[in-house]
């Protein structure tokens, strides 16, 4: 039995907007549970950490340093998991300006994670400046100039998290039962879709322009002026690969509001992206052959850093490649989820080699993450799981909205 497509509706009825959130914000199910117990400590340890990194300075907490000033907080929580955002403006130039309507069930939820993955990110972002409130500069030009790419980036990042929002907000209007908003905000719907595609294929392209300034800092395998395609193709299978993932997670826990219909074309729907994410891969692997070739890199190949090139490129990129093209072929759906996790992780080690690890990869000092930094990012992503799992748990995201939403349409 699936929960009722707006459960919550009665008891609004008699309450005003405000005391309808209030009651909303109150804690529903067991508390006792594996990731809560897990979580919660990381959490406020986090928290304490953030604290003092905004008391006693950034030094206090990490190892950055004004020879390494990008550390995990740049490296992981903003340039790989915008990566992982990828998936919104995929799903969504595939559903509402293709009209491909069997992805539909899973666009809003997408979009939920971009939003927050964003929001997020832009917090670790904060973290990791020295002086953090200077981050209005590059969004004013300061320093910078208008024709810098970091001041393209940082309104790339706020205009498309403004869009994501809006694109979610008809699910928000149907929490609160709002309709004359839900329709207005309905009808902006496509306009937020154009607006956030644009932004985000230049903001995915532009973090890898950002990279273009440090050629003789970053080690000549992971180096190329191709950089910002090889970022925008990368998110593609990167934020389709997390789709599947989070998905066969979500249809877990939250099976109750899944509906039967909804279910049962889930195979089919991760069949099909495992099929985008395969010639994505093949894509970008190809690019990247050109790319060496060109730079006739032979001689670095047999040395430490070609090996870990080599693992980079052989053990998670093709090979996931070729699990994605057979899952597809036959219909395989586990190695589709276990084709996910390896292209996840392989997001993950690029975007690392290319800000941190493949970054002054010949000084006589490398960095490493001290366990405070890695403790905050992991609290990070723990609060958007959270706040994830608060939403799905009361709007209309994985299940069906209500008739009266639908009409409006």
């Amino acid at each position: 039995m699936t929960s009722p497509a707006y459960p919550i509706t009665k008891e609004k009825q008699n309450q005003s907007t405000w005391q309808f959130i209030l009651s909303e914000l109150k804690p529903r199910g067991k508390w006792l549970t594996p990731f809560n117990v897990i979580s919660i400590p990381i959490i406020l340890t986090g928290l304490v950490l953030i604290v003092i990194r905004f008391t006693q300075g950034l030094g206090a907490v990490s190892n950055v340093s004004q020879e390494i000033p990008w550390g995990l907080w740049k490296g992981f929580n903003v340039v790989t998991g915008v990566a992982f955002a990828g998936g919104a403006y995929v799903l969504t130039f595939i559903v509402y300006i293709l009209k491909v309507e069997k992805y539909h069930s899973i666009v809003r939820v997408t979009v939920l994670n971009g939003f927050l993955a964003y929001l997020f990110y832009a917090g670790a972002l904060v973290l990791d400046l020295g002086k953090p409130w200077n981050i209005f500069n590059p969004l004013i030009g300061n320093s910078f100039g208008a024709s810098s790419v970091l001041f393209l980036v940082a309104w790339h990042f706020v205009l498309y998290i403004i869009a994501q929002f809006l694109e979610f907000s008809p699910a928000v209007a149907e929490w609160l039962g709002t309709k004359r908003a839900h329709k207005i905000l309905s009808g902006l719907t496509i306009g937020a879709v154009i607006f956030g595609i644009t932004l985000s294929t230049l903001h995915q392209s532009g973090l890898g322009a950002l990279f273009l300034m440090a050629k003789a800092k970053i080690h000549p395998l992971w180096y190329s002026e191709f950089i910002p395609l090889l970022f925008l193709v990368s998110s593609v299978f990167a934020g389709l690969s997390m789709v599947i993932f989070e998905g066969s997670i979500s249809q877990k826990v939250f099976f109750n509001q899944i509906t039967e219909k909804n279910r049962k074309a889930r195979n089919n729907i991760v069949q099909s992206l495992s099929k985008i994410c395969a010639f994505a891969m093949f894509a970008y692997f190809f690019m990247h052959v050109l790319v060496f070739v060109h730079g006739q890199h032979y001689n670095l190949l047999n040395t430490p850093m070609g090996y870990w090139y080599l693992l980079e490129m052989l053990g998670f990129v093709l090979f996931p490649m070729i699990l994605y093209f057979y899952s597809f072929r036959s219909g395989k759906i586990l190695l589709t989820k276990i084709a996910a996790v390896i292209t996840i992780l392989g997001i993950i080690l690029n975007r690392l080699n290319v800000s941190i690890i493949a970054f002054r990869w010949d000084a006589a000092t490398h960095y490493v993450p001290s366990w405070m930094e890695i403790v905050v990012s992991i609290s990070i992503i723990l609060i958007q799981i959270w706040i994830f799992r608060w939403i799905i748990n009361r709007m209309p995201v994985l299940r069906e909205s209500p008739s009266w939403a639908k009409n409006n349409h």
